[in-house]
């Protein structure tokens, strides 16, 4: 049965007139019917579910932006409403299926059905009609008729965005966030504080924003540069438009999950204030091949990309701090995780003051190593008393790992492998595939971190990593691609980074394994090409 529906997926991505079906991600079913329906301003979208108001209105605002005409909602949910052809009907169907977001998609003779096992299964429905729309936005809005049988395969599709090394207006982390919906993925991981730039408001500690926000210049170039900018460098975001963000992504049924960094690229806050520091009177240290702009006397927001010696004391002053800015956070975003960092911590620091050290034999530490997971196990015992989980960089396997924290493995798969075994949920999302800062093309025209991530590439990654037991499995969520912005300034050149490889992800966390097929892909990208297009995005398009 498997083969046959793979057949008809197959058979149904040729030419139908001007246009062609093709889905990204792949739907799990597919059946091709032998007619069409067309949908015109006297059409109607009927919910015959309550709860689905906000599916109907996006659906209705998407027509109205691409397709220049309105389409009316009829929200009496009576199902003996007479349904014209060429209407929109939104429902809820029983579906059986672990991971929540199925969806039955039916384009009759007469009308168009979606069925969701909830409202977020209702919307991937919608976001699948959206692609059965012809790329002409000047053609009659006609698509074909068919069957679709869907449900995701993972229960974490994620997207990570740095904006602690360059910072992205509201406008484009909502567009983000539509890339996000509109490739069926449904977490949006916000890196926000970094050594090069705290950006979050936190009312009880304003220096996070008046002096962490800001540095005073920005290496030019691959590091360690050709120079410095010489001109400082802001940006934050208020609580007020982080709610606004968190609401706009919720709408879309995306989670975000904020990521504050400890104790580590904590270079931002220490120059806020220094009194998170292990040595507050010391001057920031900076790499002595870099150019430095501005004064270097006392805490410093640093310039320049990499890992730095000066991290959080793990102190009460620095525990007192961190539980006051989560209450905060906690407050903005009503995501199941809050992402902790735990990586890349260099240990000099502590091995050097006798507070650590004390501190190491006190709790009866191994080492600096034992420091750090005392560190990370105490911000998770606060968190989980508030209610959240953590995430933290596979880093925080070092020395213990805490009770209840979610390991994200970037380092390779080792870490993930590792934390399975543990019985530890894992997201999987190994830098050699899906680390979207890497070139995507041989020769890039601007400058990247380097490594080498072309579309096939991501396209083969395979989310369960060999070694683990059926039992083990179910401890992967999913996996994530990252955007680190070092070297992303704008908004065109991030673009250009997401696409295409963000479509070959979100199937890759969507379909059946067992569909998976690139020359099939890359012939459906073909008219994804199109659609990027339509949105007005930058894309690097792959050679033949």
């Amino acid at each position: 049965m498997r083969k046959v529906l793979l057949l008809l997926c197959l058979i149904s991505f040729k030419a139908m007139d001007a246009q062609e079906i093709s889905i990204i991600p792949q739907p799990a079913s597919m059946i091709i019917g032998k007619g069409k329906l067309t949908i015109s301003p006297k059409n109607v979208i009927h919910l015959w579910g309550s709860g689905l108001e906000k599916n109907a209105a996006f659906l209705q605002d998407y027509i109205k932006k691409m397709y220049g005409f309105g389409i009316k909602i009829d929200q009496s949910q009576k199902k003996t409403k007479v349904v014209q052809k060429g209407d929109i009907v939104l429902n809820y169907d029983k579906i059986e299926h672990p991971v929540a977001g199925a969806y039955h998609l039916t384009v009759s003779s007469d009308k168009i059905y979606i069925g969701g096992d909830n409202a977020t299964g209702v919307f991937y429905g919608i976001q699948t009609l959206i692609q059965l729309f012809p790329t002409n936005l000047n053609a009659a809005l006609t698509i074909p008729q068919l069957t679709i049988a869907d449900q995701p395969r993972f229960a974490y599709r994620g997207m990570h965005l740095d904006v602690g090394r360059h910072f992205f207006s509201i406008n484009f982390i909502k567009k983000y966030i539509d890339f996000i919906a509109a490739h069926k993925m449904n977490t949006f991981h916000w890196h926000l504080t970094e050594d090069q730039g705290w950006r979050i408001e936190i009312k009880k500690y304003p220096k996070l924003t008046t002096i962490g926000a800001t540095r005073n210049g920005t290496t030019i170039g691959r590091y360690p540069g050709t120079g410095n900018t010489n001109v400082p460098y802001s940006g934050y975001y208020t609580q007020k438009e982080i709610k606004g963000i968190v609401q706009y992504a919720t709408d879309r049924f995306v989670e975000v999950i904020p990521e504050i960094e400890l104790p580590g690229h904590s270079s931002a806050a220490i120059a806020a204030y220094p009194a998170l520091s292990c040595f507050p009177n010391e001057s920031t240290k900076y790499p002595t091949k870099t150019a430095w702009n501005g004064p270097s006397e006392g805490k410093q927001v640093q310039q320049t990309w990499g890992v730095f010696e000066d991290v959080f004391c793990p102190s009460e002053t620095t525990f007192q701090f961190l539980e006051n800015v989560f209450d905060e956070v906690i407050a903005l975003f009503p995501s199941k995780y809050i992402h902790i960092g735990g990586d890349e911590c260099p240990k000099e620091s502590w091995k050097r003051s006798a507070f650590c050290q004390a501190l190491i034999k006190e709790k009866n530490l191994k080492d600096e190593h034992g420091l750090q997971s005392y560190f990370i196990q105490r911000i998770e015992r606060y968190l989980n008393s508030k209610g959240k989980q953590i995430i933290g960089w596979d880093e925080i396997l070092e020395g213990g790992l805490a009770p209840n924290a979610t390991v994200m493995s970037w380092r390779g798969e080792k870490g993930g492998i590792e934390a399975a075994k543990q019985q530890h949920n894992v997201i999987m999302t190994p830098g050699d595939w899906v680390y979207f800062d890497h070139a995507q093309n041989k020769k890039e025209d601007s400058v990247t971190i380097g490594g080498f991530t072309d579309l096939q590439k991501v396209y083969s990654y395979e989310p369960i990593p060999k070694g683990l037991s059926s039992s083990e499995e179910k401890y992967v969520l999913g996996a994530q691609a990252n955007l680190w912005t070092e070297y992303i300034t704008n908004v065109p050149k991030a673009e250009y980074m997401l696409f295409p490889r963000m479509s070959a992800l979100s199937e890759v966390l969507w379909s059946p394994k067992s569909s998976k097929n690139f020359t099939d892909f890359q012939n459906r990208m073909l008219k994804q090409y199109e659609r990027y297009a339509n949105w007005g995005v930058n894309y690097n398009k792959p050679a033949k």
